[in-house]
């Protein structure tokens, strides 16, 4: 086998990058906004713990550090268009819900809103911040969730770097001892 060439440091998370792009929701004192997210990570299935990078040059990072609180919902690939226009404006001077036609409705344990177009949603509450500091790093506990029943395995978007987005792919289902 030839010798594979070397890649950018810098390129690495194109191969790692673990889950699909959401679309991260808060509300504090009266503001609401709506982020995009494609770096998180399952950390404990029960509680269900969620790890995410909420950078603080995000108009988002202060409603969800003073709130405690947000909704990580889950669009597909009919929505890249709002995906692409939440992850390029700033909620400090845009409405994104109205501007991307985005459905706020009321959650049902946490303040921040769901968005009712979204496949999913992962109400959460701040389980630790001992990174946050440091990293910008918060791990979440999901408190409530909600999932359409249709269909099963939505086609959900995945960023790769650079403008390049994947839809998850082709399903394959093997069932053994101890996997389900």
């Amino acid at each position: 086998m030839a010798r594979k060439p070397d890649l950018p440091l810098h390129e690495v998370r194109r191969f790692l990058e673990p889950g699909p792009v959401v679309l991260v929701t808060s509300a504090h004192a009266g503001e609401r906004d709506v982020m995009v997210m494609g770096w998180h990570t399952v950390m404990e299935f029960s509680p269900s713990l969620i790890g995410c990078v909420i950078s603080s040059a995000n108009h988002s990072h202060g409603l969800i550090r003073a709130s405690g609180e947000c909704v990580i919902n889950l669009p597909t690939s009919s929505q890249l268009e709002a995906v692409l226009g939440v992850g390029s404006t700033s909620g400090a001077d845009t409405d994104k819900f109205a501007a991307f036609g985005l459905t706020p409705e009321a959650s049902a344990l946490v303040a921040a809103p769901s968005i009712r177009e979204c496949h999913a949603q992962f109400e959460c509450r701040l389980h630790d911040d001992s990174l946050v500091e440091r990293y910008d790093f918060f791990i979440w506990e999901v408190v409530a969730a909600r999932a359409a029943a249709r269909p099963r395995h939505p086609e959900t978007l995945h960023y790769k770097g650079d403008g390049t987005f994947m839809v998850a792919g082709k399903v394959i289902r093997r069932q053994r001892d101890g996997l389900k």
